[in-house]
């Protein structure tokens, strides 16, 4: 096998508590993700060199040693002494920082897509052990399930299998400027040691996981709309005030369930079927400065 195309989905998160911060600098945290079918197309092909190289006309994605699907190459080669390169050519449809966690979906197909290419038979476990060191989003996308409840750095992984055959269909709306994931963290532990946002009461529906994932099980939406939390949306929002006013807009077009994924920009708003999606996406601002997606759990 010397080339293998492979796609890259990205994800959601409909649950999102930061808690603690971690001596690495990280923060604990408690999340549930929700792979969608929005994707960005990622192409592998053995070279004989060694080399590694990284081909992307997208705008805002690095093609040296710190894009992260150079990482997961880079591992690979060092940890088992793998002679061959590989050029990986990046189609990006995923936006670049967008909350959605693009690069570490490349990188877990980069993982997976070399694991094969090279033939190096490594199973889930030791996969997610290597997607760990790269980043904390990266486990989830190895491992093969829609729906996951993460912990730790959000790299502790747990498959929710009652959710297995649920699927949902999300209007998302990214705006055009990327955010930066340390900084909304250094603004939020800002915020919390001035008490300016107050920490998550886990009695409260909107705090709840489990209150959450019952609701999802059920397809209940308006339950979701009650149970969906992302404790960096203040944050986020402040900084960029954009993002609250696409939430608005998403609300007044009708959307019943409504939230910002991951530390933003993008926003999404969940829909029963696919017409819903497309009736509510049409009810939506097109123009400058944004894009408008529908994609369906995956």
């Amino acid at each position: 096998m010397k080339k293998l195309t492979l796609n890259s989905y990205a994800k959601v998160n409909l649950f999102l508590n930061v808690k603690s911060k971690r001596p690495d600098n990280y923060h604990n945290l408690q999340t549930v993700f929700e792979r969608i079918s929005l994707s960005d197309k990622i192409v592998l092909k053995n070279r004989p060199d060694g080399k590694i190289r990284i081909f992307c006309a997208a705008a805002g994605v690095p093609k040296d040693r710190s894009n992260l699907c150079y990482k997961a190459a880079a591992i690979l080669r060092a940890e088992f002494a793998v002679k061959q390169g590989v050029d990986i050519t990046i189609t990006k449809r995923i936006p670049v920082g967008g909350g959605l966690a693009g690069g570490s979906s490349n990188a877990a197909c980069v993982l997976q897509g070399l694991n094969r290419l090279w033939d190096l038979k490594l199973g889930q476990k030791e996969l997610a052990g290597f997607g760990r060191k790269i980043g904390a989003d990266v486990a989830f996308f190895l491992h093969n399930t829609a729906f996951a409840f993460a912990t730790g750095r959000g790299d502790r992984i747990e498959e929710l299998k009652k959710l297995s055959k649920r699927k949902f269909w999300h209007v998302l709306v990214a705006s055009d400027f990327k955010v930066s994931t340390p900084l909304i963290y250094r603004q939020w532990d800002k915020a919390l040691s001035t008490k300016k946002i107050p920490k998550p009461a886990l009695t409260t529906p909107a705090r709840n996981v489990k209150i959450l994932t019952s609701a999802l099980a059920e397809n209940d939406l308006s339950l979701i709309s009650q149970a969906l939390y992302n404790s960096l949306e203040p944050v986020s929002s402040m900084l960029y005030p954009r993002i609250n006013r696409v939430k608005q807009e998403l609300i007044r077009a009708g959307a019943k369930a409504v939230l910002m994924s991951g530390s933003g920009p993008t926003v999404f708003g969940l829909a029963a079927t696919k017409k819903e999606a497309l009736d509510l996406s049409r009810q939506l601002r097109r123009g400058k400065g944004r894009k408008i997606f529908i994609a369906a759990t995956k």
